[in-house]
């Protein structure tokens, strides 16, 4: 089977899904930060200011900077709490209504008779947002934590501004280990921008869409229409009993990864069409393929879960 990020119809819109401004503790305006993004070749963005009570509890209205060549979700990264370690949940919401009740979060410390992280995540689902569990390393979440969130979309895989401010930008083992477990999820790389140090434009989600329009690409998000990228270009892959073929801009590396220690490899140079048997990932009921340029730089498809004998 073709993954369905390249079997849906439509092309492919570049969009950041985790960017902050001067409505919380980013240093540029919504103006700049969409007006930089859109010329860095950026087709969409979400703005996602921390909606909490010391910045007002903001959902950034950016629909005065939406052209015919550029749009914006609505969104905000929501807080409650607390997690395991005694600090808030940071949760991302995209395609949030305006009008979206926040929590009862003055600060960055729990307060009693908060919402619980996966109440606030339930709620922002149930109001029509894709949810993302917010860089879990960075957090220091717990798998019981990231478990018990059971209503989110996604997990941040890759967050650029974590792996910029303090090397801490993964959220791999959390995905896969929920993978293991059962859970259908998708995986987003994003920049969790601030722009007060070089935090931005470092990693994506490309989104498959027939067009660039916000409801559409919250579909498409919804669906798994996408795949995440810090800069090689993913162009179709397909999935047989015993093969992964991929096809992609020219890469130096293919990755097969599935549940526990499965893993193939594919290494060589200039690689676009790449074929690797599926050996030590046949027995795993989820797949998922990285590939890797000459400069380290990554793409990711979503989990493919499959049925195996």
């Amino acid at each position: 089977m073709i993954l369905p990020a390249f079997a849906a119809p439509g092309r492919f819109y570049r969009g950041n899904l985790h960017t902050h401004s001067t409505l919380s503790d980013g240093i540029l305006p919504p103006a700049e930060v969409c007006r930089r993004y859109k010329a860095e070749g950026y087709d969409f963005i979400a703005l996602t200011d921390h909606m909490i009570g010391i910045y007002g509890y903001p959902i950034a209205d950016t629909l005065p900077f939406r052209d015919e060549a550029f749009t914006t979700l609505i969104g905000a990264e929501l807080h409650s709490g607390p997690m395991q370690n005694g600090e808030l949940w940071h949760i991302l919401a995209v395609g949030l209504p305006a009008d979206f009740a926040p929590a009862n979060a003055p600060a960055f410390v729990p307060v009693a008779g908060q919402e619980t992280g996966p109440e606030l995540a339930q709620r922002a689902v149930d109001a029509g947002a894709f949810v993302a569990i917010a860089h879990p390393q960075w957090s220091g979440m717990t798998l019981d934590d990231a478990r018990s969130l059971s209503a989110a979309h996604a997990v941040e895989i890759y967050n650029h501004g974590c792996a910029i401010g303090c090397d801490r930008p993964d959220g791999f083992q959390f995905a896969d280990l929920l993978l293991s477990e059962g859970r259908c999820l998708t995986i987003v790389a994003t920049d969790d921008a601030h722009f007060s140090e070089p935090d931005h434009f470092g990693g994506w989600v490309m989104v498959k869409s027939e067009a660039l329009d916000p409801q559409s690409l919250l579909n498409a998000l919804k669906a798994g229409h996408f795949y995440s990228s810090q800069g090689p270009q993913l162009h179709n892959v397909e999935v047989t009993d015993g093969t992964v073929i991929v096809e992609s801009s020219a890469v130096a590396a293919v990755i097969v990864q599935g549940h526990g220690s499965a893993a193939q490899v594919r290494h060589g140079r200039s690689m676009t069409r790449t074929t690797l048997t599926l050996d030590r990932c046949a027995t795993s009921p989820w797949l998922r393929i990285t590939i890797v340029d000459t400069a380290g730089r990554r793409a990711w498809t979503n989990p493919l879960l499959r049925s195996t004998r």
